[in-house]
């Protein structure tokens, strides 16, 4: 991951979210790597489609997050889907012939028309954006002003 960022800007985006996590018991992990999500955004649209998103969302969160696992790795990915029910080889199959990349496409397009810049963003009463992990104050601060 360095090769892309600064250790110094590594180490402070490292802290400030564990930082964030700790209240909510939301632990994050040291990853010397960045993962492409083009595979688990796949495996999430198939859990969708199998009734099993919230499962899948939130392992992959974990693995990637808490556990410092390449969420870029069909096994890794493999191992999620099978936990959340659903047969590794319909994840294989759909990333073979990339069963969900134009939905993936529709919901890149609907984002940056909404004006998403990055991962999380909270739309809020359709109106104001928070991105990225704040603190639960500016939450408040934004909710407040849309009364």
């Amino acid at each position: 991951m360095t090769d892309r960022f600064p250790q110094t800007d590594i180490d402070r985006m490292m802290s400030h979210l564990r930082s964030m996590g700790a209240p909510f018991g939301i632990t994050f992990a040291d990853r010397p790597f960045l993962s492409n999500s083009r595979q688990a955004l796949i495996a999430a649209e198939l859990a969708r489609d199998e009734g099993r998103f919230q499962a899948v969302h939130e392992a992959i969160f974990s693995a990637y997050f808490s556990r410092g696992l390449d969420i870029g790795s069909l096994d890794v990915l493999s191992g999620i889907v099978q936990d959340a029910g659903i047969d590794a080889a319909q994840l294989a199959d759909a990333v073979r012939k990339d069963t969900y990349v134009s939905r993936l496409q529709e919901a890149q397009r609907q984002a940056g028309e909404a004006g998403v810049t990055g991962v999380p963003t909270f739309v809020l009463g359709g109106k104001r954006t928070i991105v990225g992990a704040q603190p639960l104050e500016v939450f408040r601060s934004t909710l407040r002003k849309l009364k």
